[in-house]
């Protein structure tokens, strides 16, 4: 894990909170709502450098500290350090966010077991390591803090193709709960964010290609990563003290039917005709 040079803020030290998977989309979303809140801000990229560069410049230029650490979360050992990085850099560590992870969509008889251990390293494992190596520091300091983890309507309902990914983001979302229980008394909350379609790149990102998909939503458009990250900043707040162990969807109830009333082939959900 690489790790950028230190920036002092004119503001001074607040609360501290690491992101996991920081440098774009939902996860950049967060940092920049939790900055608003007052926190000082750290968080790991994989790849996307340039990406980290813009989201750590527009941080600091409100005013907040900002440290950025290059790591590949599937590593064993990155997620332990991204947070002793963190809060070495940081001085604290009130909040914790973990947005890291990769979809990767295949059929059952295309699941193999490096496509199965890649899923799990990167999207549970991370996260679990993560969540405990952040409640050490909570309960060793002291601090009444906060995880969020970042599910996905996934975990709620079945698609075709995400046996694997479905399946993990169930475990998170059940996780969760666990962890809630455990940290309730060090006077931690742990809840979980579950997104829909979210355009992470922007607010045309996918416009045109899945037109047909964001108006199968109910409230008729994809949502934005601002959205997300504004119930993220609202768990990690004061607003939810007396919340622990939830699961909140951010889906503009993509998830509510049952069934769909147009379950065809043509209609794109993959089911409708036995083979």
């Amino acid at each position: 894990m690489s790790r950028n040079t230190m920036y002092e803020s004119p503001c001074g030290p607040g609360k501290a909170a690491l992101i996991t998977g920081g440098s774009r989309g939902i996860g950049r979303a967060a940092a920049l709502a939790l900055v608003r809140q007052g926190y000082d801000v750290a968080f790991t990229y994989q790849s996307a450098r340039e990406a980290a560069d813009e989201t750590k410049a527009e941080i600091e230029a409100l005013g907040r500290r900002c440290f950025y650490y290059q790591a590949t979360m599937q590593d064993a050992d990155a997620p332990s350090a991204a947070v002793a990085q963190a809060t070495a850099d940081l001085g604290r560590l009130d909040a914790l966010v973990t947005v890291a992870g990769v979809t990767r969509l295949y059929p059952l008889t295309e699941t193999t077991a490096e496509r199965i251990d890649e899923m799990y390293a990167c999207n549970y494992r991370a996260m679990l390591l993560c969540a405990a190596a952040a409640a050490r520091e909570m309960t060793g300091r002291g601090i009444r803090g906060s995880i969020v983890h970042i599910a996905s309507t996934h975990a709620l309902v079945a698609f075709p193709t995400d046996a694997v990914y479905g399946g993990l983001k169930s475990a998170i979302v059940r996780s969760t709960k666990s962890e809630a229980l455990e940290l309730a008394p060090h006077g931690i909350r742990v809840n979980c964010v579950a997104p829909g379609m979210i355009s992470v790149r922007g607010p045309d990102d996918h416009a045109n290609l899945h037109r047909e998909w964001a108006e199968k939503v109910p409230l008729g458009r994809f949502g934005m990563a601002r959205e997300v990250a504004e119930a993220i900043a609202f768990l990690v707040s004061d607003n939810a003290s007396y919340i622990t162990g939830v699961t909140l969807t951010v889906d503009g109830g993509l998830s509510l039917p049952a069934m769909p009333e147009d379950a065809s082939p043509e209609a794109g959900y993959g089911w409708g005709k036995v083979r």
